[in-house]
């Protein structure tokens, strides 16, 4: 037996009598209600980021009327967050590994705190832009810091919930953002002061509530400080089995440094090292279809396309957006009920298909409206010699941002309808004729600006709630959750970095061009290309995301061990690392010359 096939042989057996992790005894047993406490505050976080991204949705309708905003400035003031949260995402690895993550969560709500004071005092437009940068650096270190703790602190067999309880507060944030949005909508002037400033609230809780909770264990393991990663493990754990799990994660700690490669930036080991690797491409792979099939531009601006989708009222808009926010929290809970039932990979691919299928009825919806927009009836004399006179359907016209519809309507039918410039100081009316001067009389015309009258709403807000259905079990939780999981403990901060890097950058790219998108290619153009990325998605799912469900944090690195899109080969290994006893389950001469071939992989 050549040496590679025995070191393959040792590592068998070896894993096969590693002491339990306590994880089979402790499947029976309620875990300690301390365990929630500390889920609860760490996903609080999750809230946060839900809530300051959800509520722009609502917001961005009043601000847009009140300051005038262009579709630049919209899109700066949603994708502001969104880059600054890729920034300190990507600088949240270093400093969770130097500080640590219960550092980290603290740093990040006091951040959020200060962000919401200041866009809730903002005077104009620039003021509130530092506000929206401030909030997002505070999202890019939650969103890579929360997950990792949770996964860090929890038993095996409540990791793949606990660390989606951190999802289900972001959607759980974004709902109570819509919520917020519908109430202050009603606000004649300054709405939106009180709706992007009630994030102090939870940001201070969760403050207060982390000044009383332990840093996870295995990053005090990692700085040498024994005695208090004990401490903090008995602490989490109500001081069962406490001991058994202290000497199996110190143990498998000292294996992975001996197994880890040498010195130098984590981040270029982690390049040199196969195994995390391929795991951190999976990882990446995952966070970037989450964002380019489209769940933040839903999000983002829900009301805004359901405006587009035809809903006149801006309150119903902001209401029917909470409608489709409380879609996503409901259909969350689901995702926490199934993802210790049917694993996270079968959860994601069922998920992803589902999201296809429903941004096609998005699509769908939005090219009935066009086909059947109604005309412009009326070509009346333009002072300004803009290019709104040209315009020969309400569709055109409201795809250039300066231009409105301006229409009388009897039952479902428009008449005398007209395309004109829209006013200066506000979206709210046009700049001359009919609908410069709205009033609320019955026969007054009405204004639209950014929508078209049309008989197919409906389609659309079901396509919207379709996709919130499908997507939030699955790939609205499982990116984050798989991220928490498959790097090792020296790789991990760095890992979920770069992951929530990527996502947030994919995030800026989708939110910062959407508007622009649907401007060129039409909305339905802008929904069929989300369309064609999910599809793309769920086949680097189906060839690339192994299964790691029920397995413990320090034995998931083995699943990267071959080639890098096959998750076949992924659970095979999976099994026989379970089952090796004796030189029989070597592998076999092909499989070592199967593994020289994917080595530069």
């Amino acid at each position: 037996m050549d040496s590679r096939t025995q070191e393959a042989v040792d590592e068998g057996e070896r894993r096969f009598t590693r002491p339990p992790s306590g994880d089979a005894a402790g499947r029976g047993a309620s875990p300690p209600v301390f365990l929630y406490v500390l889920a609860f505050f760490s996903a609080l976080g999750g809230f946060l980021f839900g809530y300051d991204t959800g509520v722009v949705s609502g917001a961005m309708l009043l601000l847009k009327e009140e300051m005038n905003l262009s579709a630049l400035w919209q899109e700066l003031l949603v994708s502001s967050t969104v880059g600054a949260a890729a920034l300190s995402a990507l600088g949240g690895g270093s400093l969770n590994g130097w500080l640590g993550r219960r550092a980290c969560i603290l740093l990040a709500s006091l951040v959020f705190s200060i962000g919401g004071v200041i866009m809730s005092l903002a005077p104009d437009k620039v003021v509130l832009l530092v506000g929206r940068v401030t909030v997002g650096l505070g999202i890019g270190i939650a969103s890579m810091t929360v997950p990792v703790y949770i996964a860090e602190v929890s038993p095996p067999h409540r990791r793949g919930q606990l660390v989606t309880v951190n999802s289900l507060f972001i959607t759980g944030g974004q709902f109570a953002a819509s919520v917020v949005d519908g109430a202050f909508s009603y606000v004649s002037r300054g709405g939106w002061r009180f709706m992007l400033g009630l994030s102090v609230l939870p940001a201070v809780l969760q403050f207060v509530g982390f000044l009383f909770l332990p840093e996870s264990p295995r990053w005090l393991l990692q700085k040498g400080r024994s005695q208090e990663a004990r401490r903090a493990l008995s602490r989490i754990r109500g001081g069962r089995g406490v001991d058994e799990e202290y000497d199996t994660i110190r143990t498998s700690m000292e294996e992975e440094a001996k197994e880890a490669p040498g010195g130098g930036l984590v981040l270029l080991r982690m390049f040199a090292h196969g195994p995390t690797r391929r795991a951190l491409v999976v990882g990446c792979g995952l966070q970037m279809f989450q964002q380019l099939a489209g769940i933040n531009t839903v999000m983002y601006y829900s009301a805004t396309i359901l405006q587009m989708g035809g809903v006149q009222d801006v309150n119903q808009a902001i209401w029917l957006s909470a409608a489709t926010s409380a879609t996503n929290f409901v259909f969350t809970l689901v995702g926490v009920w199934l993802v210790e039932r049917v694993g996270r990979r079968r959860l994601t691919l069922g998920s992803l298909s589902g999201t296809g299928l429903s941004l096609t009825v998005l699509a769908v919806g939005f090219w009935l409206s066009a086909r059947y927009s109604p005309s412009t009836t009326l070509h009346p004399a333009d002072a300004q010699n803009s290019t709104c006179r040209l315009y020969g359907s309400c569709e055109l016209c409201v795809l250039d941002p300066r231009c409105g519809f301006c229409y009388r309507e009897n039952g479902s039918a428009v008449f005398d309808s007209s395309c004109v410039p829209v006013g200066q100081a506000s979206t709210g009316h046009a700049a001359w004729g009919r609908c410069s001067n709205q009033s609320a009389a019955t026969s007054s015309p009405t204004w639209a600006y950014n929508y078209c009258p049309t008989s197919y709403s409906w389609v659309v807000l079901t396509g919207l709630l379709l996709y919130l259905a499908f997507f939030a079990p699955g790939m609205g939780t499982m990116p984050w959750t798989v991220n928490s999981e498959i790097y090792p403990l020296w790789a991990r901060s760095t890992g979920n970095a770069c992951s929530a890097g990527v996502n947030w950058t994919c995030n800026v790219l989708v939110s910062l061009t959407f508007l622009h998108v649907a401007q060129y290619l039409t909305y339905y153009g802008a929904f069929f290309v989300y369309t064609g990325l999910a599809a793309l998605g769920l086949l680097f799912v189906l060839g690339c995301l192994p299964e790691t469900q029920g397995l413990p944090l320090e034995d998931v690195e083995s699943l990267f061990t071959g080639p890098l899109c096959s998750c076949g080969a992924s659970s095979s290994a999976r099994h026989v690392q379970y089952s090796r006893l004796n030189g029989s389950n070597a592998p076999s001469d092909d499989e070592d010359e199967d593994e020289d071939a994917t080595e530069a992989d």
